[in-house]
């Protein structure tokens, strides 16, 4: 059977590439990804400038850009790929917006913006100047996630049931979210949120508990996160989201995973997502079984991970939706219903209360 675990290729993927930012990500991830996939990218731009021509230097990337201003003047380039934590996002958007040349298109990064309203804002900002947006909400590219989504639409599981996601992992990069009171939710679980989203649809309702966490050494509200999606149809998804897991040492990394099963009436899917043995290569694992073929598991393999690989799936859905003149998977209108999930989250959080996402959503 074919799994589909790879996205598709775009119809057009010569869009000339500008990317803003220079840290980990981009430098070992997303320029990675898109230099296998042949992407073209023309030029890089960050607030460091050194690190910025390292990174250059390091990728082949031809060009090296003081200002957003001088990489927008360059003709080439179609799409802007913005690379910032996401306090920094809104107004470098508000930025390219109002330029005399502008790109075809944007592709943002998760979380969108601090919070549902500065997402919307970001959304319509974008409507209004003509450009494309799409969001790298990267893990529903990755190769388990996508099989996932095959399976289900194939229908091998029957009707879902019960999902669950179970996160022991450190996201090493992200040292910026010092600077915030939001942590887990909207930094992490937004990817676990919009899994959801992308394999079974919009919930109804999200209750949500969490913790500080003490390991922590700075402000926070929400360190450890349960949180339970509720849909009208009666399915449950879960997770568990603990992203500060230790205490660790040199020697003891306490085994980082990332776990997630798929109950239905006709079968069970599991898997393992590779991201917490980066940086070494480790494809996601699934295995599924199914009433179609009773007493078998069936384990399939690819060669490809999350980090790089998948990396190149939302860039190529948004070339892909410049070349075809639609909207691609990735949107920033999709986008903003698990944005407003997230919000939803921190709504229950503070009122201690199951919370519908039409509290937040707002739509035109």
């Amino acid at each position: 059977m074919n799994l589909e675990y790879l996205a598709p290729a775009p119809a057009r993927s010569d869009y000339g590439i500008g990317v803003v930012g220079a840290g980990f990500i981009v430098r070992d991830i997303q320029l990675v990804a898109y230099q296998n996939a042949g992407f073209p990218v023309l030029g890089l731009m960050s607030r460091t400038q050194e690190r910025a021509q390292e990174v250059a230097r390091l990728r082949g990337i031809p060009h090296v850009y003081g200002t957003l201003e001088a990489l927008l003047e360059n003709p080439a380039i179609a799409i802007v790929d913005i690379a910032v934590p996401p306090d920094r996002q809104l107004p470098i958007v508000r930025q390219i917006a109002g330029a005399p040349r502008k790109p075809q298109g944007i592709l943002a990064q998760k979380p969108l913006a601090m919070d549902y309203q500065q997402a919307l804002e970001l959304v319509q900002v974008c409507k209004e100047a003509g450009i494309k947006l799409a969001v790298n909400q990267n893990m529903r590219y990755d190769h388990s996630i996508r099989s996932l989504k095959s399976l289900l639409g194939k229908g091998w599981l029957g009707e879902p049931v019960l999902a669950t996601i179970e996160m022991r992992a450190v996201p090493h990069w992200q040292k910026w979210q010092a600077a915030y009171s939001r942590l887990t939710l909207l930094n992490m679980s937004v990817h676990h949120l919009d899994s959801f989203r992308y394999l079974f649809g919009d919930p109804a309702a999200v209750y949500v508990s969490a913790r500080s966490d003490p390991r922590t050494k700075f402000a926070h509200t929400d360190g450890i996160c349960l949180y339970i999606l509720e849909y009208d149809n009666g399915f449950r998804a879960s997770a568990w989201d603990d992203i500060w897991a230790g205490p660790r040492t040199p020697q003891d990394n306490l085994e980082p995973y990332i776990k997630w099963r798929v109950e239905g009436t006709e079968g069970l899917a599991e898997g393992f997502i590779g991201w917490p043995q980066y940086p070494n290569h480790q494809p996601s694992q699934l295995r599924y079984t199914s009433s179609r073929q009773p007493g078998l598991w069936i384990t399939p393999k690819w060669s490809e991970a999350w980090f790089p690989d998948a990396f190149s799936g939302p860039m190529a859905a948004l070339m892909d939706a410049l070349a075809r003149g639609a909207e691609p998977e990735n949107s920033g209108d999709d986008n903003l219903k698990t944005m407003a999930l997230v919000e939803a989250c921190y709504r229950s959080l503070a009122e201690k209360r199951a919370v519908r996402v039409a509290e937040i959503w707002q739509h035109e």
